[in-house]
């Protein structure tokens, strides 16, 4: 195969991922993929979960189609990303689709019904967010007597449910998005439920911002533990609740979490396009910090399509804005309280990590990369609550001392990354910690630290994942 995969491997890939989707009653074989490969068409959810594999591994979208399987029909809710731009559409979508997500996930169903969308069927309708909410959708103007009915809610329980999505926020930051995501879910189905009812405007509107936190938070967790289809649907639906609030800075957040997604996926060009969206819609609004944040992401997007002079720029103007935080006094949201001087340090370094893999392992690249790096590690350490962030900062550190050619400082570094993913839920760290051990292996499997490392990974971080 073109992959690169045996039989047996994909069909040990296919295996691990529908665990990971909790559908435990696929079990796959050699014979069976031997099987498709003479034209037998699988049962749901195996297209979608070829479709998720083979696009991470060409780091490009892979559509089911294009592996010669067939589509399932997928009704509206929950496939597609062009939605209405609606409020009363956003309240239904958000419910249907997080209740599917509690209902269904345990089975495997919902993530493998969906697909990722790439390229202009995506950047067209986030485009949309641009357009002012008056000429964006066809929703009916709210009745008056609903504007002025006294809501339910009174101001410290609309306070509650904030701190509550807060609360969550660091609990994703501490042990990773596989521990709290169905409780996120649960949480965002509640508040979808208050929407369907009449509300005041002024609560209507914190009711539709809570609701595009905990969206954008449902989509980042399953980021995190590898649901990808289902990440991008949240961050699509979140971004509809953001614009129904009014707040686009937030937007601009959600549209950056997409964005990082899309880098992930091995799409760069969309991630910029993303990006540059989130910047021009919040550029009359947003503070330095969320500013420092977008530029760092721009700068990750140039990396990964190998264009380093636009990197560096974008490196330099992500760490000039930076200087700007806080100098106002203004509070600032909690979504983006976690880009602090780690996260700014962390992302840059991983620009020019990146730069580096796509300069053909240039030194010259790691050796930009690591200053920052280990200010990053050492930043994150001294924190101690984002456990997950200082993971994957060891991982990255390890891949820039293999890149120097230094496998021995490498799983130094790896072995203590492995120690802090033992004790969080992230897939996402897991996988960057497998790859950067099989890349030593290859690479300098004779050195006696790393086949040990090799030995340890395998005993300590066994690839099987939990239902989230």
């Amino acid at each position: 195969m073109r992959s690169g995969w045996s039989k047996g491997e994909l069909a040990r890939q296919v295996n691990r991922r529908a665990r990971q989707m909790g559908a435990h009653h696929i079990s796959t074989d050699t014979s069976r993929v031997r099987r498709w490969l003479d034209g037998e068409q699988p049962r749901e959810p195996i297209p979608r979960i070829l479709s998720e594999l083979f696009s991470e591994r060409f780091g490009a979208v892979v559509a089911v189609e294009d592996l010669g399987l067939r589509s399932p029909h997928q009704s509206p809710s929950v496939s597609g990303v062009d939605l209405p731009w609606a409020g009363p559409q956003t309240v239904a979508l958000l419910s249907e689709f997080s209740r599917s997500d509690l209902m269904l996930a345990r089975r495997g169903f919902l993530g493998s019904s969906l697909a990722l969308a790439a390229g202009p069927a995506l950047i067209e309708p986030m485009q949309r967010w641009l357009v002012p909410v008056s000429t964006a959708g066809t929703a009916e103007p709210e009745p008056a007597a609903a504007t002025r009915r006294p809501s339910r809610l009174s101001g410290p329980e609309l306070d509650l449910l904030e701190s509550t999505t807060a609360m969550f926020r660091q609990w994703d930051a501490q042990c990773g998005g596989g521990l709290r995501r169905k409780a996120v879910v649960g949480q965002l189905h509640e508040v979808t439920d208050l929407l369907q009812e009449p509300q005041p405007e002024a609560t209507a509107k914190r009711l539709f911002r809570c609701a595009a936190e905990l969206a954008e938070l449902a989509g980042w967790m399953s980021y995190d533990v590898g649901l990808q289809p289902t990440a991008q649907k949240y961050f699509v639906l979140a971004l509809h609740a953001a614009k129904e609030a009014g707040d686009k800075p937030l937007g601009s957040y959600i549209l950056s979490s997409m964005s990082r997604q899309m880098i992930h996926l091995g799409r760069p060009d969309d991630a910029l396009e993303l990006i540059h969206l989130a910047q021009y819609g919040s550029r009359d609004c947003a503070t330095p910090r969320t500013q420092a944040m977008l530029y760092a992401m721009e700068a990750r997007a140039y990396a990964n399509m190998g264009q380093p002079s636009k990197c560096k720029r974008a490196v330099r103007m992500a760490e000039d804005t930076f200087l700007d935080v806080g100098i106002d006094g203004e509070p600032e949201p909690d979504w983006i309280r976690f880009f602090s001087e780690a996260e700014l340090n962390g992302e840059n370094s991983h620009s020019f990590r990146d730069l580096a893999y796509v300069a053909g392992r240039s030194p010259t690249y790691a050796m930009l990369a690591e200053p920052r790096m280990e200010k990053a590690v050492q930043l994150f350490e001294e924190d101690g609550e984002h456990q997950r962030s200082y993971a994957l900062n060891l991982v990255g550190l390890a891949t820039v001392h293999l890149l120097k050619h230094e496998p021995e400082q490498s799983t130094v570094l790896a072995e203590q990354a492995l120690r802090v993913a033992r004790k969080i839920r992230s897939e996402r760290v897991n996988n960057r910690l497998r790859k950067t051990v099989d890349t030593a292996a290859r690479d300098f499997g004779d050195i006696p630290e790393v086949a040990r490392l090799t030995d340890l990974l395998t005993e300590q971080l066994p690839e099987t994942a939990e239902a989230v």
